[in-house]
């Protein structure tokens, strides 16, 4: 039987109670007006669980999530945050990277780490550390942080030049396994360069596109944009290395969710082994133009296209 790896992003998980006036500094000043201005109406709370329900149904083996499960990352979010991975299942069956919101403000991304540990705990016990690796089955899952605070009005991420090593001599000692797993390498920012807008961008996209250059991976899962993406990043011997994006899991049908491709969705993929190599199959589901759960089309990995009813 296929393995299948269920992939959602975004949650932005609610509701936000009010913070007390001596946490909203800096940024998160500016990020609730915004959250009461209307990004707060952007993310329902019965469409993430609607979605979640539907995601359990299908019957994955493992789930990734891709960050922002934060808001403005106060203390009260993090409690939240874990209620929210409990319900996908338990740390053993779920993974999670974090994501720009989640890193808010200094020591945001410090308190979900904490509250958050067992599922970033990789295979050796070791919690909360990147890269991290997970071995299900056939894959071999490998998360990133590109999570960092920043300036107000400011999304980018970051993986730096140490995550970045360790990443690459990872990927490069799980390609010369016996059997060879297959190599899914779960990040929130958009890895590769042009794949989110300035000040929304992973700012060491070109160098993580070299080292995929170099060690390559068979599938790259990222969130951020809240939309259903899918592009390729060059591989060793030419081998283009699919990168999938999913929309928030939380979008509305209406609003910005309205959009193709930005309503409420998760990707499902099948992983078997074919000879050397892997064949991977991948779907859309989400909520459909009437707002009901739904099959949206497929992933074509091989020519980076989306296929079926538009998202």
């Amino acid at each position: 039987m296929p393995f299948r790896l269920a992939h959602l992003s975004d949650p932005h998980v609610g509701p936000l109670g009010r913070p007390r006036l001596h946490q909203l500094f800096g940024k998160r000043a500016t990020g609730y007006a915004n959250w009461q201005r209307g990004r707060s109406r952007s993310h329902d709370m019965a469409t993430l669980s609607l979605l979640v329900a539907d995601l359990r149904a299908q019957g994955a083996d493992h789930v990734a999530c891709t960050g922002d499960l934060c808001n403005i990352g106060l203390p009260s979010e993090w409690a939240t945050a874990r209620a929210f991975m409990e319900a996908l299942g338990p740390s053993a069956d779920v993974s999670l990277v974090p994501g720009n919101h989640d890193a808010y403000v200094r020591g945001s991304l410090e308190g979900l780490l904490a509250s958050c540990g067992a599922y970033i705990t990789d295979d050796s016990g070791v919690p909360a550390h990147f890269p991290y690796l997970r071995r299900r089955g056939p894959i071999a899952l490998v998360g990133l942080s590109s999570a960092i605070p920043t300036k107000p009005f400011v999304a980018s991420g970051r993986l730096g030049p140490p995550q970045l090593a360790a990443a690459e001599t990872l990927l490069r000692a799980l390609a010369t396994e016996p059997g060879r797993p297959c190599r899914v390498v779960m990040i929130h920012h958009p890895p590769h360069p042009g794949g989110a807008s300035p000040g929304r961008e992973l700012k060491d996209a070109a160098a993580f596109a070299a080292m995929i250059g170099r060690v390559g991976a068979e599938l790259v899962m990222h969130g951020h944009n809240h939309v259903a993406s899918l592009a390729r990043m060059a591989g060793p011997g030419g081998f283009g290395v699919p990168v999938v994006g999913v929309p928030s899991a939380s979008a509305l049908p209406d609003g910005h969710g309205a959009l193709p491709g930005r309503r409420a969705g998760y990707a499902l993929y099948e992983f078997e082994k074919v000879g050397d190599g892997y064949a991977i199959a991948a779907r859309r589901r989400g909520l459909d133009a009437s707002g009901v759960m739904a099959d949206l089309g497929s992933f074509d990995l091989k020519t980076a296209a989306l296929t079926g009813t538009a998202a």
